[in-house]
Formats: structure tokens, C-alpha cells, sequence
């Protein structure tokens, strides 16, 4: 029983230095102050977690057809490269001011991951976006197709190099003008 009230006064302490905390304002919420490493870590942790547990479930398509490849270079050019960048590109102006800072998504990185639970992860965050992180919610104005042709392209970009990635940008969009869509 004594171990029971001492955690249950160890629970209420944190609770009211909690509320202390956020009604006090003194927790720094500008984009130019990184937070703790404990608070990165928790967001970072619940973030990460949440988007598995989501998308563990969701059937892949076969990504390699050329025409998602196409589609989904012109919407990231469109769309993306502001913040995610281009191949080459280490920094722009937008990714610069936001915090946390959004994944170069042209860089090579070393993943565990297999290719199908990366797209499921992509396809997931492209469509429902991430709360207070500047990520939108792609899937209210565009349909699951159109998502996955993203994910085609997030597949190769960090594999092109600039020139590649000029080229397959533009031909959605020369694509276009021939069929005469604007």
C-alpha cells in the first residue's frame, strides 16, 4: 500500500509541475529555439511510432511503372522540393526556418527498413500529413493514385542526380502541355 500512495504522489508531482509548466509559458515554442533533447525525443518517438502502427496495414501498389514516376516528379517539384529538396541542394530557404527541420528526402540514407514499409510510411504521411511539423495533409485535395505516384518518385530521388531529376520533372509537365492541360 505505501508503494501505491508513493506512486501516486510521484504521478500527481509530475502532473502539477507539468501544468505549472505549460500555463507558467515559460516553455520556448518559437521555430528558431530547437526544443530539449527529451521533448525532441518524445515527439520524435510518438511521431515515428504513430506513423508505423498507421500504415502498417496498407497494400503497395507496383511502384515501378513510368508514368507514376513521371506524375510523382512533377507534383514533388511542385510540391515538395521547397522543403524536402532537390538533388544537390543542401538547404533552402523554407527548410531553413522550419522547426523541426524537414528529411532531405534527395540524400541517400541507410535504412533497416524494407522498401515495401518505407512506401506504406510515405504513402501514410503524404496523405495525412504530420500535426505541427508544416507537413500537409496531401490526401484532402489529392487521391490515393496521385499519393503513390509520389511515393514511385521518393523511391528513386535519392538515387538521381540533379540532371535526372530536371529531366523527369519537366517531362510531367511537357507531358501535360501536349495533352493540353494547364
Amino acid at each position: 500500500m505505501k508503494t501505491l500512495k508513493s506512486v501516486f504522489a510521484l504521478a500527481m508531482s509530475a502532473l502539477i509541475v507539468i501544468t505549472a509548466t505549460i500555463y507558467s509559458g515559460v516553455y520556448p515554442f518559437g521555430a528558431d529555439t530547437p526544443h530539449n533533447n527529451l521533448t525532441y525525443w518524445l515527439l520524435d518517438t510518438a511521431r515515428d511510432r504513430s506513423v508505423a502502427v498507421a500504415s502498417k496495414d496498407i497494400a503497395v501498389p507496383d511502384l515501378q511503372q513510368v508514368d507514376l514516376l513521371i506524375a510523382g516528379a512533377t507534383d514533388y517539384n511542385e510540391m515538395c522540393s521547397g522543403c524536402h529538396l532537390q538533388p544537390g541542394q543542401k538547404s533552402s530557404e523554407i527548410s531553413l526556418g522550419l522547426y523541426p527541420a524537414p528529411p532531405n528526402l534527395s540524400a541517400v540514407k541507410s535504412s533497416e527498413m524494407k522498401n515495401e514499409t518505407l512506401a506504406q510510411r510515405q504513402f501514410w504521411t503524404i496523405k495525412h500529413g504530420i500535426k505541427a511539423s508544416g507537413m500537409p495533409a496531401w490526401g484532402l485535395t489529392h487521391s490515393d493514385e496521385r499519393i503513390w505516384a509520389m511515393v514511385a518518385f521518393l523511391q528513386k530521388l535519392p538515387h538521381m542526380t540533379a540532371l535526372q531529376y530536371q529531366i523527369l520533372s519537366q517531362a510531367g509537365i511537357s507531358q501535360e502541355d501536349s495533352q493540353g492541360h494547364h
